[in-house]
């Protein structure tokens, strides 16, 4: 490629001297002047080619989310991978290739049809259509190696021509009824089990086949449904007959299990009756004299709670004739003790009125300051009679005269008789 390019600059400028040199001997004047006009026009040609290239495919491009972009020099052969981020694009120089990194998806169209342009044959010949999803991606341990390798169209040239291949020659190896019903699950193992084989060849990895709807000839599919339908009333009278001999069989069981609980229970409860009795009986020789010994032990305790209450009966009149008898000494000592007191008391205001008889016989004058003493809150002027020479109080005792002097014992037996 190089060598090209300097063979067609060579060719170029040996042209331009040529019409330079022709130009020079036709017209001095005016070669002058275009060679001097010359070198701006190519220097501004130039400039606008490189400025164009530069718009129209730019020297920087981006990696696309989910692509890995696979650079490889025209020159040399070396390739460089980049999975995200910018990478320097020389036009003419380099040659950039996208591979998906994530799953995609491929669904054949012209398989999914009975009646469309590619229908699948089964063993029987009968067209019928498979709607099928298969989900691919590149091997990206293989990428600068499958950029030299794969096409662009990958599903139209790689996986395509490789489905149908697999698709028709499993699909004749079946009948409809398989297809359609019966064993569409190994169909799909085996379908993707050689295709995962021959697509790794091309550095393509399957994930996945799903098998979904299988399209039938409209008569076809009528006799297919009305066979299913026979198909499954036999499978259900069969069943069913099954589910009512197991019921027969059941109710037998049961039946047998009841009669073997039943006689089962008979016998355990004459058993039971049997252990109870002699049970009884042989609790009767314990509890017959623990009867007599309860007997025995109540009237013992009836004697002795005769016992304790006579002697509580005994003890309550001992306490009682106790406390009369103490009852019967406190009063006479109460007794006593009130007329020593009066005794006493008697002594005393003899005592004490024989002091003040004796007393007022000294001084008379006491008495009418006593008696003034005990008027004084009622009357304030006491007027007594001049030259009376008696009492201050006879006029207000109703004019009587006073006594003549008494004897010292006369005056004490008159107050002691007083105070009585």
């Amino acid at each position: 490629m190089l060598h090209r390019l300097k063979t067609l600059a060579a060719s170029l400028r040996h042209a331009l001297r040529r019409s330079a040199s022709r130009g020079l001997e036709a017209a001095p004047t005016a070669a002058r002047s275009v060679r001097r006009a010359l070198p701006p026009l190519l220097a501004v040609t130039a400039v606008t080619a490189l400025g164009y290239a530069v718009v129209t495919h730019p020297p920087v491009q981006a990696v696309p989310h989910g692509l890995a972009a696979l650079r490889t020099n025209q020159f040399s052969g070396g390739t460089s991978e980049f999975r995200s981020g910018s990478f320097v694009r020389i036009p003419g120089l380099h040659e950039v290739r996208f591979f998906p990194l994530r799953d995609q998806s491929y669904h054949p169209a012209s398989l999914a049809k009975a009646e469309g342009a590619t229908p699948l044959q089964s063993v029987e010949g009968l067209s019928l259509g498979l709607d099928m999803t298969v989900r691919w991606t590149v091997d990206a341990t293989r990428l600068p190696e499958l950029a030299r390798k794969l096409p662009d169209d990958i599903e139209g040239d790689v996986i395509a021509p490789a489905v149908q291949a697999v698709v028709y020659k499993q699909i004749a190896r079946h009948t409809v009824r398989e297809i359609f019903s019966s064993q569409r699950a190994e169909i799909a193992t085996a379908l993707e089990a050689e295709l995962r084989v021959k697509l790794a060849g091309d550095g393509v990895v399957l994930r996945s086949i799903q098998i979904g709807s299988v399209d039938l000839p409209a008569d076809y599919r009528r006799g297919m449904d009305r066979l299913l339908a026979d198909s499954l009333a036999s499978e259900r009278m069969r069943y069913t007959l099954e589910i009512s001999e197991k019921q027969v069989k059941q109710s037998e069981f049961t039946a047998q299990a009841d009669k073997v609980r039943r006689e089962t229970a008979a016998e355990a409860a004459g058993r039971e009756q049997i252990i109870a009795a002699r049970a009884q009986e042989e609790a009767m020789k314990h509890v017959l004299p623990f009867k007599q010994k309860q007997i025995e032990q109540r009237a013992l305790e009836a004697q002795a709670d005769s016992a304790a209450r006579i002697q509580q009966a005994e003890g309550a009149a001992k306490a009682r004739r106790i406390e009369v008898d103490a009852e019967a000494a406190a009063r006479q000592k109460l007794a006593e003790a009130e007329a020593y007191r009066v005794a006493q008391v008697g002594r005393a205001n003899a005592a004490q009125m024989a002091a003040e008889g004796e007393l007022l016989t000294r001084h008379p004058l006491l008495v009418q300051k006593a008696m003034a003493d005990k008027l004084s809150d009622k009357v304030q002027v006491i007027i007594a009679p001049p030259g009376s020479g008696g009492f201050i109080g006879n006029a207000l005792l109703a004019g009587t005269t006073p006594a003549a002097k008494a004897t010292p014992a006369a005056a004490l037996e008159g107050g002691a008789s007083e105070k009585e």
